[in-house]
C-alpha cells in the first residue's frame, strides 16, 4: 500500500434532523451549510430498505428452534432450506446487477422489493406450498419418498428460493444509488450508513418476532414482516429520482455530487468485466467473507439455544446487543477509511487499512465457542459482527473505486453472486459440522481466518485499487 498523499478537504452539507446531523458530523465537524442534504434523504431510504431486507431474511433463523420442534427438522433439513436461499441469491445476483444498470435503480429496486416481500409472506403457507409441489410430482409419477424431504422442508425451500431471488436486488441497487448520489470521498460513509440498516433489521427481528409469535403465531410473523416492504415501496416511488432529475436538489449539491472526474456513460458488457483483476479481487473478497455473516444470521439463535440454553422468549437481549455493536462497526468502518482519505491518505491505503483493522477484530471470535459465559460470547460475536460490517462498507465501496458508475451494479452483482455461492458452501458445511460434531469451534475458527485471507488476496489482485481499464483485457 502506498504512503498517504496530500489531499484537499471538500465541504459538505449539514442537516437539521438528528439523522442528518449525526451523518454530517461523522463526515467533518467543520463543514459549512451551503451545499444541501438531499443525498442523505436518499441514503435514509436505502437504510430502511436494508433494514426490511434483513428482517425478512432473518425471521427463519429466529424461528429455527420453534420450527425444528414443530416439524421435526434435522440440521441437514435446515441446511437445505438455507442452501435454497443462497442458491437463489446467487442466481439472482447473476442478472440483477445488469438489470439495475439497464433499467435504473427506481424500477429495478421496486421490482425487487415486491418479489421479496411476497416471498417473505409466502413462508406462512409453506406447508401448503409443499403439498402442492408433491402433488405436482405425483402427477408426473414421482413418489414423495423418492424426494427424501418432508412436506414442510419442501415448502420452505420453495419460499426461501423465491425470497433469495427477490432480495438479490437490494445491494446492487443500493450501491449503484450511492455511486449516483455521492462523490467518492463520501461513498464509504454512505455505504456504511445504509448498510447499518442490516444491523437494525437483525436487531429488530429478535425483539419483535418472539412477541408476534407469542401473541399470534409463527404464521403471522412471516406475514407481518413481509408487509413492511410494501410500505417502503410507497416512499421510494414518491421520493426517488436521479440527481439530475430531482427538482428539490440544489445546484450546489448537484455540483458536489458530480465533483469527481467525469466518467464515460457507455454501456459496458459483462464480458469486459470478468477479465479484470479488480473484478476478481472484489468477487473473491465477497466469496470468502459474506458466508460468515450468513452464519450469524441463520445460526446464532441456534448457537445461543444449544450452547447457553436460551429459548425464543429470551433470545432478544443477547441478539440485540450483538447487532447494536455491529451497527457501530458498520458506520465506524466506513468512517475510518473516509477519515484517512480526507487527511490525505490514498484511497487504496485508506480502504485497506480500515479493512485490516476489521479483519484483525474478527479473530477473537474463536473463543466465543469455548467460553461458558453467555455475555463473553455475546461481546466477542458482537465485535466480530461489527468488524464484518465495517469490512462490508469498505469492500462494497471498492467496487465504485475501481469501476465507473455504469458498471458498478454489474460488478456488485458479480461479487454478491460469489458471496452467495460461498454461502451455499457454508450452509452445507455448517450443517455437516453440527450434525457430526455438535460443536461451533470449527465454524468460528473459519470465521476468524476468513477476512485476513480475503484481504491478502485482494491486495495481491488489486495492489493499488486502481480503476479498471475496461478498454483492455488485463488477466493473463
Amino acid at each position: 500500500m502506498e504512503k498517504p498523499t496530500s489531499g484537499v478537504q471538500t465541504p459538505i452539507g449539514t442537516g437539521s434532523s438528528a439523522f442528518e446531523s449525526a451523518v454530517t458530523a461523522a463526515v467533518d465537524d467543520r463543514i459549512p451549510t451551503k451545499i444541501g442534504r438531499r443525498r442523505w434523504l436518499i441514503c435514509a431510504l436505502l437504510f430502511f430498505a436494508a433494514t426490511i431486507n434483513y428482517v425478512d431474511r432473518q425471521v427463519i433463523g429466529i424461528l429455527k428452534p420453534t420450527l425444528e420442534k414443530e416439524f421435526g427438522w434435522s440440521e441437514i433439513d435446515y441446511g437445505w432450506i438455507v442452501f435454497a436461499f443462497q442458491t437463489a441469491y446467487a442466481i439472482g445476483l447473476l442478472g440483477v446487477g445488469r438489470l439495475m444498470d439497464r433499467f435504473g435503480t427506481k424500477k429495478g429496486f421496486s421490482f425487487s422489493i415486491v418479489v421479496w416481500s411476497l416471498a417473505a409472506m409466502a413462508h406462512a403457507w409453506a406447508v401448503g406450498i409443499g403439498l402442492g409441489v408433491l402433488g405436482l410430482f405425483a402427477f408426473f409419477g414421482i413418489e414423495a419418498a423418492a424426494i427424501g424431504l418432508s412436506v414442510s422442508v419442501i415448502g420452505f425451500i420453495i419460499a426461501r428460493f423465491a425470497l433469495g431471488i427477490g432480495e438479490a436486488g437490494n445491494f446492487p441497487a443500493s450501491i449503484k444509488t450511492v455511486a449516483e448520489w455521492f462523490p467518492k470521498k463520501e461513498r464509504a460513509l454512505a455505504t456504511g450508513i445504509f448498510n447499518s440498516g442490516t444491523n437494525v433489521g437483525a436487531l429488530a427481528t429478535p425483539l419483535l418476532v418472539p412477541l408476534i409469535v407469542i401473541y399470534w403465531g409463527w404464521y403471522e410473523a412471516f406475514i407481518i414482516t413481509g408487509l413492511l416492504g410494501f410500505i417502503w415501496l410507497v416512499f421510494w416511488l414518491v421520493i426517488y429520482k436521479k440527481p439530475e432529475e430531482d427538482p428539490k436538489l440544489s445546484k450546489e449539491e448537484l455540483a458536489y455530487i458530480q465533483s469527481d472526474p467525469p466518467e464515460s456513460t457507455a454501456r459496458i458488457p459483462w464480458a469486459r468485466l470478468f477479465p479484470h483483476r479488480q473484478t476478481w479481487a472484489f468477487a473473491i473478497g465477497k466469496f470468502l467473507t459474506d458466508p460468515i455473516w450468513w452464519v450469524y444470521l441463520f445460526w446464532l439463535p441456534d448457537f445461543l439455544n444449544k450452547q447457553h440454553g436460551l429459548e425464543l422468549k429470551n433470545f432478544g437481549l443477547p441478539l440485540a446487543i450483538i447487532y447494536i455493536i455491529a451497527d457501530v462497526g458498520s458506520i465506524g468502518g466506513g468512517w475510518i477509511s473516509g477519515a484517512l482519505i480526507k487527511r490525505g491518505w490514498s484511497i487504496n491505503a485508506g480502504r485497506k487499512i480500515a479493512m485490516l483493522i476489521c479483519a484483525l477484530a474478527v479473530v477473537p471470535i474463536i473463543f466465543a465457542a469455548t467460553t461458558s459465559n453467555l455475555w463473553v460470547a455475546v461481546i466477542l460475536i458482537g465485535i466480530a459482527a461489527a468488524a464484518h460490517q465495517g469490512w462490508s462498507a469498505n469492500i462494497f465501496t471498492t467496487a465504485s473505486d475501481m469501476f465507473p458508475k455504469q458498471a458498478v451494479g454489474s460488478v456488485v452483482g458479480i461479487g454478491g453472486m460469489a458471496g452467495a455461492i460461498g454461502g451455499m458452501f457454508i450452509a452445507k458445511l455448517v450443517a455437516y459440522i453440527l450434525d457430526t460434531t455438535g460443536s461451533y469451534v470449527p465454524i468460528f475458527a473459519i470465521a476468524a481466518l476468513a477476512y485476513l485471507v480475503a484481504l491478502l488476496i485482494i491486495h495481491l489482485l488489486a495492489p493499488r485499487l486502481e480503476p479498471a481499464n475496461l478498454e483492455v483485457v488485463e488477466l493473463k
